[in-house]
């Protein structure tokens, strides 16, 4: 009787140990994706110069009757620039990009955009009936650059020094509730 006793314990300790273990490992994953805030992910690149890249510019896309130009790393030095990587098929893109053409009415700021993986008919009609806030737009149609960049999805915006070093990521959306902590990382930049 006591062997039957004992096989039934042994019986139910192994059938609770799986259960176990798969409540402890809920627990941490609950933990980990509930505890962070996504956009404070930290960025290997911070305080670094910008990655090296050379994007084509948007195809057909234009700016008072001129070409909206292409985008490298070489562009992004001499003065405090905004870059925001978008597609025309982000919807979080489409409600950030009213504060993007805001932010674009500020003399001291240059914003570019970088068009990830994207349809270059769709990213013309995107610009086109929601304005157009980048001085200059490089296609990324493979997403190589926006790897390069250490960019985990659009949108996604950095600040980058007038010396080509990257200042500040900022992942999700631009939105009402974190544009002023935007402005001010801005405002902390020492311009060229």
């Amino acid at each position: 009787m006591a062997e039957a006793t004992q096989a039934r314990s042994r019986g139910r300790l192994l059938f609770l140990l799986p259960v176990a273990v798969f409540a402890v490992l809920a627990g941490l994953f609950l933990v980990r994706l509930g505890g962070e805030d996504p956009s404070r992910l930290p960025s290997a690149l911070i305080n670094k110069p910008v990655p090296t890249f050379s994007l084509p510019p948007l195809e057909g896309l234009t700016a008072n009757g001129q070409p909206v130009p292409g985008l490298s790393n070489e562009d992004l030095k001499g003065r405090v620039t905004v870059v925001n990587v978008w597609a025309s098929w982000c919807a979080p893109c489409r409600q950030e990009h009213p504060l993007l053409v805001d932010l674009a009415k500020d003399p001291s700021i240059r914003v570019v955009g970088i068009n990830q993986k994207d349809d270059p008919d769709n990213a013309r009609r995107f610009l086109g009936s929601l304005g157009n806030p980048y001085a200059a737009v490089g296609t990324d149609r493979n997403g190589r650059a926006s790897i390069d960049w250490g960019v985990y999805g659009v949108p996604e915006t950095f600040i980058v020094g007038p010396d080509g070093t990257i200042r500040h990521k900022h992942i999700g959306p631009l939105t009402p509730e974190n544009i002023e902590g935007f402005k001010a990382r801005l405002r902390e930049i020492p311009r060229a």
